[in-house]
Order: C-alpha cells, then structure tokens, then sequence
C-alpha cells in the first residue's frame, strides 16, 4: 500500500468516526441536558451512594434504585407541590385583580408616609391611585400583558422542571449502579488525550462541581426552606410558592430579601404587626443570614466562584437547558473557566 493510499485510508476513517459522533449527538441532544445534570448529581452525592451500597451489602442496583427514590422525594416532588400550588393561587389572584378593580385601592397605612426618602412620594402616588379609579384600571390594565405573559411562562418551566427531573432521575439510577465502571473508563479515555494532566483535570472537574452544587444549589434549598417556615408561621398566603421563587432568587444579592420584606409589608397592611415584626426578624437572621453563613462554608469545599459567572449561568442555562438550567448552567460555565484558569496558570509557571 503506497503513502498516499495510507494517508486516504486514515482521511476515511478520520470521516467516518466524525460521521458517528455527530449522529450520536444528534440522536442524544434532546437528552444532554438531563445527562449532563444527572452525571453532576451523581458525582456531588456519589459519597451517600457509597455509604448505602455498603448498608445493603454491596448490592449496587439497590442501592442505586434508594438513591433514585431519593432524588425523587427531593427533587420531582416539591416541583409537583409547587405547580398544584401555583395552579390554586392563578385564578385567586385573578379574583383579587378583579376585586380592586370594582371596589378601587384602600388608603395607604400611615406607615408608608414615614419611609425615610421615598415614603412621602409614594403616599402621595398611592393615594391618587386610590382616590381615581378610572387611572388605577388603566395602570392594571397596562400591566396585565406582560403579567399574564410571565405567569405563563413560569407555570411551563415548572411543569417541564417536574418532567426534566423525574427523566434526570432515572438516568441517574444507571449512573450509580454503573458509576464505577464508567469512572474507569473516563480516565482511561482521559488519560490517553491529556497524559499525566489528566488526574489534575479530574480533580478540578470534581472541585468546581461540589463547590457550585454545594455552594450555589444548597444555599438556594436551605433559603428556601427557611422561608417556607416562615412564611407558614407567620401565615403568609402562597408559602409555597413564595419559599420556591426564594429558592431561585437565592443567586441574586438580597433577592430572597424582596420576598420577605414584601411578606412583612403584606403582614403590616393587615395590621398584624407581631407577626409583620416576626417576618422582619426571620427573614434578616435566618433567610439571609445562611446567605452569608451557609454559602462561604459550602463553597470553600469545592471552588471559589465569580458571582457574574453564577448570575450568567442561571439566566443562560434556563434559556439554553429550561429549569434544570438553573442548576446545569453555573456548573458548566465554572468549570470552563476553572479549566481556563489552570491552564493559564501552568503556562505562566512554564
């Protein structure tokens, strides 16, 4: 065989390998997000796992199918909670919409004329809204639009979370029941592209994704759990739903804040002031407090984070991925730039 016969041999071969992969990603792309997200899920809590397998005698596959169950407690549940929730709360809040609309807006509470800077302005703004019923329809009208544009949006992503995560689940129970084996053979694949880099590669992988799941995802569970409680003590209508956008809001400085502060506000104007005053010190110490407690505890065991890169990955995950881009966006964007980052740095050291 000459060289040139040689050299169209490896073109062919070169070609046809390029033929499959894409094919295998083009059959798989309605999947990477949810394989994606169920590898990191399974990487972050492979400990538990362990610890399972070895309670139920090295029976991996069951092991595996408690770890699945769990995800689902977890994870499937509360969505399904929080859409029936949601589903119960639309059509009060159209009813309330409806309600001011025919008997008009109530007079501020003397409080709001006290707010130091704006109070005055917005007494005053307030009451025009209140005292003219014809300018409080055109201001709700104005606002119904873009409202009813974004409370459907938000009951799409979380009915397609519910569905993304019940299919993360169960991908995951291969994952687990298969994860040693597939470790294996990703160093091994690894280790033949990157040589002796690999193990550091590996390990960086591994940092940046306990240090956004831990850090990001936890602190956003725990605030959200937190308000749930307080929101159901205090009486708050719509806790649940409330606790959830906490969850969200948890990436944005003092955006669990805004809810909080508006339950407290909320308590004050039905003149429950012992649980208005309850609200404002639950939601300071507790609801941001683990904010600035919890997160630089979680995060230091895995891999500092740029807020900016945190704040993209939401917002571009949930457009490039839907809701499990919330959780799948930060984790890629931080290991990008922590691979970005290590390799900056070995070639300044070189």
């Amino acid at each position: 065989m000459t060289v040139m016969e040689k050299r169209f041999e490896q073109i062919i071969q070169v070609a046809a390998i390029a033929v499959l992969v894409i094919g295998c990603l083009m059959v798989l792309r309605p999947f990477l997000a949810a394989i994606l997200s169920a590898a990191i899920l399974c990487f972050s809590t492979w400990p538990v796992y362990e610890w399972l397998e070895r309670k139920l005698m090295g029976r991996s596959w069951l092991a595996a199918l408690v770890m699945t169950l769990l995800l689902l407690l977890v994870l499937v549940l509360p969505l399904v909670a929080v859409a029936l929730t949601y589903a119960d709360e639309i059509p009060f809040l159209v009813e309330l919409v409806r309600e001011m609309l025919a008997d008009g807006l109530p007079n501020p509470p003397s409080w709001v004329a006290s707010i130091p800077l704006v109070g005055e302005s917005l007494d005053a703004a307030w009451r025009e809204l209140a005292g003219n019923r014809a300018k409080l329809a055109e201001a709700l009208k104005r606002l119904l639009q873009p409202a009813r544009e974004v409370l459907v949006y938000v009951g799409i992503l979380i009915g397609e979370g519910a569905l993304q995560f019940t299919l993360i689940a169960f991908i995951s129970y291969f994952f687990y029941r298969d994860g040693a084996a597939l470790a294996n053979a990703l160093r091994s694949a690894l280790s033949r592209v990157a040589g002796d880099l690999s193990e550091r590669l590996l390990e960086i992988v591994g940092g940046t994704i306990n240090g956004v799941v831990y850090g990001i995802v936890g602190t956003g569970i725990a605030q959200g759990v937190a308000a749930l409680v307080g929101f159901l003590i205090a009486g708050v209508p719509g806790a649940l739903m409330l606790s959830f956008i906490t969850c969200f809001l948890s990436i944005v400085p003092a955006g669990p804040a805004l809810l909080w502060v508006g339950a407290t506000v909320w308590l004050a104007f039905e003149d429950r002031a012992g649980w208005a005053i309850f609200m404002a010190i639950w939601g300071f110490f507790v609801i941001s407090g683990i904010d600035n407690i919890v997160k630089p505890l979680l995060i230091s065991r895995g891999s500092s984070l740029p807020f900016v890169l945190v704040l993209l990955g939401v917002f571009g995950g949930v457009l490039a991925f839907g809701f499990v881009g919330i959780f799948l966006g930060p984790v890629l964007l931080a290991i990008g730039f922590n691979l970005a980052r290590s390799w900056t740095q070995a070639r300044a050291q070189s």
